[in-house]
């Protein structure tokens, strides 16, 4: 009898009283509904910040209220050499009287400079420095001086039959003066 007794209670469980097992039910339902909302609690108490946020930030303001271009103002120290007419032209000009771009007039075509020949030097430079048509003062290259662009102008009219001299440096046109 004694191995029927201990068979007995190896199969029995923890539950021996109606009140142990109405705690356990209540138990299985209400922890995991206590786990998960201590877990909502601890995810919606912390700092909230949502898409755009920012937005009203001082630098978020400046930044979509800025202007679409600036004027920057190059101040020339005079200690540079200036280039020549063709390096000029090459670094500036190339990209557009190459391949007549925007209609303008070609290198070497003496047909399409002709007519911008016999207006004269000043005209052909005044255009150059500040700009005709499609074409942007000083050829969209704001650091050229005036001397550079003159030198490109001359460059290129003078390959395509003109007959101007080559702008001298100030410096150099004093000293040839005296």
């Amino acid at each position: 009898m004694s191995q029927a007794h201990d068979a007995q209670q190896a199969h029995e469980g923890p539950i021996k009283t109606p009140k142990q097992l109405v705690l356990t039910v209540v138990a299985s339902f209400a922890i995991p509904i206590l786990i998960i909302v201590l877990l909502i609690v601890y995810v919606s108490n912390g700092a909230k910040k949502g898409a755009g946020s920012d937005a009203m930030t001082e630098e978020a303001i400046a930044a979509r209220i800025q202007p679409v271009g600036a004027l920057t103002l190059n101040v020339s120290t005079g200690g540079g050499v200036a280039r020549t007419g063709e390096e000029v032209y090459k670094a500036v000009c190339s990209g557009c009287h190459a391949a007549g771009t925007l209609n303008a007039p070609k290198f070497g075509d003496a047909g399409a400079w002709g007519p911008r020949i016999a207006t004269g030097f000043d005209a052909l430079l005044h255009s150059a420095l500040n700009g005709k048509n499609a074409m942007p003062a000083k050829g969209g290259a704001s650091d050229l001086s005036e001397l550079e662009v003159a030198r490109a102008v001359v460059y290129m009219a003078n390959d395509a039959g003109a007959k101007f001299p080559e702008p001298k440096a100030p410096a150099e046109a004093a000293s040839a003066a005296q």
